[in-house]
């Protein structure tokens, strides 16, 4: 039975939780892309492993509040934390638009705005 791809997500999250970064990518295809709207677009795994590196000093804590899916797209909503390079934490609201191709994350769209 096919896995629900809202459940591939999850599992891929639990990962990044963890720490364990590369365990979370090889969930996504070789050629995911990501887009931080009014950020920066990522393109493949290693550009993906880069980012995570840089920004990820300490696991992000997630604070799940919806999850919507339909056909090959999941949408989810909530809070994350991530800690800076001076050991504080910050905070943001955020929306991810992933897509999945044969139950692997091809593509993200992710709205993340600070909170004040």
């Amino acid at each position: 039975m096919k896995m629900k791809n809202t459940t591939i997500l999850q599992a891929a999250n639990e990962f990044v939780a963890k720490g364990d970064y590369e365990s979370f990518l090889a969930y996504c295809t070789a050629e995911t892309k990501w887009v931080f709207v009014g950020d920066r677009v990522l393109h493949g795994i290693k550009e993906v492993r880069a980012y995570m590196k840089e920004f990820y000093h300490e696991p992000p804590v997630f604070k799940l509040e919806k999850s919507i899916e339909e056909g090959d797209y999941v949408m989810v909503t909530g809070e994350i934390k991530l800690k800076n390079k001076a050991g504080e934490y910050e905070n943001f609201d955020y929306c991810d638009i992933w897509r999945f191709e044969d139950g692997k994350m091809a593509e993200l769209k992710a709205f993340v705005i600070e909170k004040h």
